[in-house]
């Protein structure tokens, strides 16, 4: 995750596009593609850092700085009653829309997995991404700036821009977790040694 942008390098458009299209690629349960973006470059951008960056918390600060001066960001909604719709349709046979009959909230994966694939195509372009999330107090204020229609809920957005430098994170002292931590093999509890 990049948290400091050249502001003078803007990503070309058909850079933009390409990461917009390679996350539509993405996998989503029963190809309902439950998901959306808001791009934002020059002043639309300005307009979401007025209502996100307002008040930050102090520890933030450096932080904000430096997402700020990302000439792109992708804002990734999920939209849950496509996927309850779709799966009322009669190839898949459920006959309401009852939340109970999922194992988990595909909304909220599926339109993950399309932010995967745009993240790892900035990668693949040379240029840097951070994925975070608005302040909790200011989400009601950004859909309304923005128009987005009830039912689309923000999951996080991505600040799009060419690297400069940047200061880790501390949270990268954690260390990354080992496979033999994380990996249950045939039982739970089995690990490689």
């Amino acid at each position: 995750m990049v948290r400091n942008f050249d502001p003078d390098r803007a990503v070309p458009d058909e850079i933009r596009e390409r990461i917009l299209e390679n996350g539509l690629r993405a996998p989503s349960g029963g190809f309902t593609q439950g998901w959306a973006f808001l791009t934002l470059e020059g002043d639309d951008r300005e307009r979401y850092w007025r209502i996100a960056a307002e008040d930050p918390d102090e520890k933030y600060v450096e932080w904000i700085t430096g997402l700020r001066r990302a000439p792109l960001l992708i804002l990734a909604f999920a939209h849950k009653d496509a996927y309850l719709d779709r799966y009322t349709e009669p190839d898949k046979g459920w006959t309401d829309r009852d939340e109970g009959h999922w194992t988990a909230p595909y909304w909220y994966v599926d339109t993950g997995m399309a932010v995967l694939l745009m993240l790892q195509t900035v990668v693949d372009e040379g240029l840097g991404a951070c994925f975070f999330g608005p302040p909790a107090d200011k989400v009601g204020r950004l859909l309304k700036e923005f128009g987005v229609p009830a039912g689309f809920d923000l999951i996080g957005l991505m600040s799009v821009g060419y690297r400069a430098p940047d200061k880790r994170s501390p949270s990268l002292k954690r260390g990354r977790r080992t496979t033999a931590e994380v990996v249950h093999r045939g039982q739970w509890g089995h690990h490689l040694a």
